[in-house]
């Protein structure tokens, strides 16, 4: 079987990490650093500040980051050729406005040494703010209550505002609170603490570091209570200024001093407090970048955005901020009764969601959201495939936002398909600025795949949402130049007795240990649907708006001839199928490889990409993460069950699980095919990849695609909710432990709640017109009242002691070889020799010197 079902049923560490199904909460200080900054940070799809304390120390990766922010770099190749990536893009650590050093005594509070009688630290899902308290004993004796929140504001998207309490609770003290905007990108804190500026790696999945100045000092000016700061990236020219405002509530007098240079801004508080005095300190700050526009004009930005704090104040944006998550919750929350493990897994991934996509305002989602740095903070599929389904069913203004920005990439798309010798647009495997920025163009630019995706993200939208007006202005131009491109990109070929298909060749699928492939079944399914939803869009919009047609037409020099050569290219196009093991292949020569023995690699050699040369793994029958059996779900209506379960049984035993968005979409299928024991197993491998840090890489940030993937594993796995041109459809399969699963769903404008129980699915309409659905054929009108469907079982329940080993093993090929299973010599690790069936005393015997 995976190497993916082999976590306990609650793998956190609940001394640390208490349950607590509307919190995350921390019960001591200490464990691992860098996961836990991962873990408490808090975003809002424009700003994200790691969960590093708030006296700045200890800490493993300081971070603060704006979307789109980056620096470019030139991409050196060793050996270079055409249409190679040229510039790679990095997000840029921008400077850190969450120090509030805190002295008693002239002693600094550090955790790492701290003799603490009371700490907790939480992160409220309802409101969005992390605070922290705890009781110091200080090393002369007296005892100190310390309170600091932190709060990055979804409704006002450029805000963050923070505050430290201190109360005195015995003894008397002079008491400093130094509260610091630092820029770490370039320079050091008075700890000497920066980013480090090594610009190598061993681990293509963290982030480029640079050697050079990056934020380069525009200016910096203080008043008596605010302070900004301005700089200008060096390669990418963009623009950032920040602004801090300070305001003091102490019981006694306090003075208060404030400086500014080209590094660092810092207003210090000094005052006395006796037993029973506190003191507080509140700061509100804001950052607002551009492309181009002079730090001038932002730091005139900051000031409005700061002005609104001093005229409002802080309860007024904490007010906007619980109601603005109180909507988010009661479209988007996903309730499981009795499991309150995976409840709060389930609601801390939905947040992350909010934290990644609600203010992102046609920015793109990047992988990590803007919780770290790995993946140089760069945008793929994972928005489109994993997030963008989650906000089209529960936000769909976010989700046109998310959709919005690869409207934005158009002409750059265009040009990287002209680039690449294709019509039409061809967009980047990953990027910030809409050029390709993936220097390894066999598990990147290879991935075509991204254009199918984008359209099917668009098609499902406008399905599901009934957004004409958008779709007809933007959508349809994504949908026809991606079209162009695998109209382009594939060729007729000519079988057997005339019979002619369609083939794309030399591409890579999601699967990134196998690379460069023909047909390769996902890319060639995904290309036909976006084939004949574009032609159906131009036809539809000729139908509807004939002068918008007209426009499109006019603007894209689209010739009549066009939607009926996409409708024959998806009509041709080759599904590769192996009919003696009925499966779909992965690739046109998938079957000639050996099968890589997955039972037998040892753990630390995981994720292979880590300990194999790429050629090694190309080898082999081996799988980063589900491929056909992602295809499987997202064009459900294509395949027969029969051939979903075929190919779930073939492909499950061959998956790694290195990549995280494997997990969910194998739950997904196996909850479908009947498999339901592992499907529980592989959604807590997605539920808990962060929060247990499954894949040892959480400290560079959230995997945010993942957490999309829980919200399909609960509505699509567990809810069994497919849908096809808009309409829906229920197979539900409810996990035997599980009592009860309820989920909302806006579809047109109207929510409804699903309620999923063992014996019935039950619908209530909350908002809007009045819905109809299919529940296993059966046709279900929703409305207020609520309606509720009888349910004879919870679909098929299969063994699964057939996944135990692949399918075929020893069988022999068409050629008369047998399929085998090995394992290469791994370096750095022992290699021993199997013996299983030699004869003993061979065996024992020791091997004849070399020569």
């Amino acid at each position: 079987m995976s190497r993916l079902r082999t976590i306990p049923a609650d793998p956190v560490d609940r001394q640390h990490l208490p349950v607590d199904e509307w919190r995350l909460v921390e019960s001591r200080p200490g464990g691992d650093l860098g996961l836990l900054e991962t873990l408490f940070a808090t975003a809002n799809g424009f700003m994200g500040m790691r969960g590093t304390p708030s006296e700045g120390r200890d800490a493993v990766d300081h971070g603060t980051f704006l979307n789109g922010f980056h620096e470019t770099w030139r991409i050196h190749h060793a050996e270079n050729a055409y249409g190679l990536a040229e510039t790679g893009q990095t997000i840029v650590n921008v400077p850190d406005a969450t120090v509030m050093k805190l002295y008693v005594d002239d002693e600094p509070l550090l955790l790492s040494i701290a003799d603490l009688e009371d700490y907790s630290r939480v992160l409220d899902f309802r409101d969005g703010i992390l605070r922290r308290e705890l009781i110091w004993r200080t090393p002369a004796g007296k005892r100190v209550r310390v309170t600091s929140t932190r709060m990055v504001s979804f409704p006002d998207r450029h805000l963050a505002l923070m505050t430290l309490r201190v109360d005195m609770l015995s003894g008397s003290a002079p008491v400093v609170v130094s509260s610091q905007v630092i820029n770490r990108q370039d320079a050091k804190d008075d700890f000497g603490q920066g980013v480090a500026s090594s610009s190598v790696k061993d681990d293509p999945r963290r982030t480029t570091t640079f050697a050079h100045r990056v934020l380069e000092p525009q200016q910096n000016w203080h008043s008596h209570r605010r302070m900004l700061l301005g700089y200008r990236t060096a390669t990418s020219g963009m623009s950032l200024a920040v602004g801090a405002d300070h305001a003091v509530d102490c019981d006694v007098e306090a003075e208060q001093l404030i400086s500014t240079d080209e590094d660092m801004g810092r207003h210090v508080t000094r005052t006395h407090l006796e037993a029973g005095q506190s003191l507080t300190v509140f700061k509100a700050v804001t950052y607002h970048s551009s492309r181009s526009v002079p730090h001038r004009e932002l730091f005139n930005r900051c000031r409005r955005t700061l002005d609104r704090v001093r005229e409002l104040g802080f309860a007024h944006h904490e007010q906007a901020q619980r109601e603005y998550l109180a909507d988010f919750w009661e479209r988007s929350d996903v309730e499981l009764p009795g499991q309150p493990a995976e409840q709060q897994a389930t609601r801390w991934c939905l947040f992350q969601l909010a934290q990644a996509s609600a203010r992102s305002d046609q920015w793109g989602i990047p992988a990590k959201g803007l919780t770290g740095s790995g993946y140089e903070g760069h945008y793929f599929w994972d928005t489109e495939v994993y997030v963008v389904p989650f906000l089209t069913f529960t936000s769909p203004a976010w989700a046109r936002n998310a959709l919005r920005f690869r409207v934005n990439l158009l002409p750059q798309a265009r040009e990287r398909a002209r680039e690449m010798n294709q019509r039409g647009a061809l967009f980047p495997w990953r990027t910030i600025n809409g050029e390709e920025a993936s220097a390894y163009y066999a598990a990147g630019t290879a991935q075509y795949h991204i254009d199918a995706d984008i359209a099917h993200a668009f098609a499902s939208y406008r399905d599901i949402t009934g957004d004409l007006a958008f779709f007809d202005r933007d959508g349809v131009q994504v949908l026809v130049e991606t079209a162009r491109m695998w109209a382009d990109l594939g060729f007729w070929r000519v079988h057997g007795k005339g019979a002619r298909h369609f083939h794309i060749h030399a591409v890579t699928g999601p699967d990134e240990y196998t690379t460069v492939v023909n047909n390769n079944l996902y890319t060639n399914v995904m290309a036909r649907y976006n084939l004949r939803r574009a032609a159906l869009a131009v036809r539809d919009l000729e139908v509807r708006d004939p002068a918008a047609h007209a426009r499109l037409v006019a603007d894209l020099a689209l010739d009549p001839a066009e939607p009926g050569e996409w409708e024959d290219c998806a009509d041709g196009m080759l599904i590769p199928k192996d009919e003696s093991l009925g499966i779909h292949l992965q690739e046109d020569r998938f079957l000639e490889r050996e099968v890589w023995d997955l039972p037998g690699t040892p753990e630390e050699a995981f994720p292979l990409l880590l300990h194999f040369h790429p050629l090694v793994i190309y080898r082999f029958q081996v799988l980063k993460q589900a491929d056909v059996v992602l295809a499987l779900f997202l064009r459900s209506s294509e395949f027969t069950t029969e051939e979903k379960l075929a190919d779930f049984r073939y492909y499950d035993p061959l998956t790694t699980g290195d990549s995280s968005l494997s997990a969910v979409v194998q739950s997904i299928i196996a909850a479908e095919v009947g498999h339901q024991r592992i499907a529980l197993e592989y959604f807590r491998s997605g539920l808990f990849v962060d929060l247990a840090d499954l894949h040892s890489n959480t400290s560079d940030g959230v995997h945010i695609a993942s957490a999309g993937g829980v919200w399909a594993s609960l509505v699509h796995g567990f809810g069994g909710m497919r849908y096809e041109a808009g309409e829906l459809s229920f197979d539900p399969r409810l996990p035997g432990s599980w009592p009860e699963l309820v989920f909302p769903l806006t579809v047109r404008g109207s929510r409804f709640r699903t309620r999923i129980v063992r014996e019935s699915i039950t619908f209530t309409l909350e908002t809007g017109e009045e819905v109809e659905v299919t529940v296993r054929g059966e046709r279900v009108r929703i409305t207020a009242e609520g309606v509720t469907v009888p349910l004879a079982d919870q679909g098929p329940m299969l063994d699964d002691a057939v996944l135990a080993q692949p399918v075929g093993l020893g069988d022999q090929r068409a050629d008369g070889s047998i399929i085998t299973s090995s394992i290469p010599q791994i370096p750095d690790l022992p290699w021993e020799f199997p013996v299983e069936d030699e004869d003993p005393e061979v065996a024992r015997a020791p091997l004849d010197p070399a020569p």
